[in-house]
């Protein structure tokens, strides 16, 4: 079957044990509504992601209304979407504000080699610049690195 013309990604994450397992995953909130680019939103989702230990989060950019990371799996066991489920649901019921949800379904695609990794991290970090929401992706203060991904 074709992938042309789906409206919705396929998941899964097939891990081998031959090169590193990087997964660019893409989450948007409920209705596209814009509020995670602020300070509490950012520490809470950096404390979620650093307890939700079955998989790794590398690096990360929060938008209005979506994030961009790059993850890898600590326990083989534990899908994505099943850790994705986990610290989105961890997040809302944590978060003082009843109204921040996320959509259901994200976005997500194994990184195939280490340029791939170099190259979709100079795309990302620029999405505060292109949004122009700064002149320069280093002033964008909701980014960073939890762990090392190494290629």
């Amino acid at each position: 079957m074709s992938d042309i013309g789906r409206q919705h990604p396929s998941h899964g994450v097939h891990i081998t044990l031959v090169q590193p397992t990087i997964v660019f995953l893409t989450v948007c909130t409920k209705d596209r509504k814009p509020w995670l680019a602020c300070n509490e939103v950012h520490q809470l989702l950096r404390q979620v992601w650093s307890e939700a230990t079955a998989w790794q989060v590398g690096r990360y950019v929060l938008m209005r209304d979506h994030v961009h990371l790059f993850c890898a799996p600590s326990d083989q066991e534990i899908t994505l979407d099943a850790w994705t489920r986990y610290w989105k649901s961890q997040f809302t019921k944590l978060s003082p504000h009843n109204d921040r949800r996320w959509q259901p379904r994200h976005w997500d695609t194994r990184l195939r080699h280490g340029e791939s990794y170099h190259d979709k991290w100079n795309y990302v970090c620029a999405n505060p610049v292109r949004a122009e929401l700064v002149t320069e992706a280093v002033a964008w203060p909701f980014q960073g690195e939890l762990n090392v991904l190494p290629w």
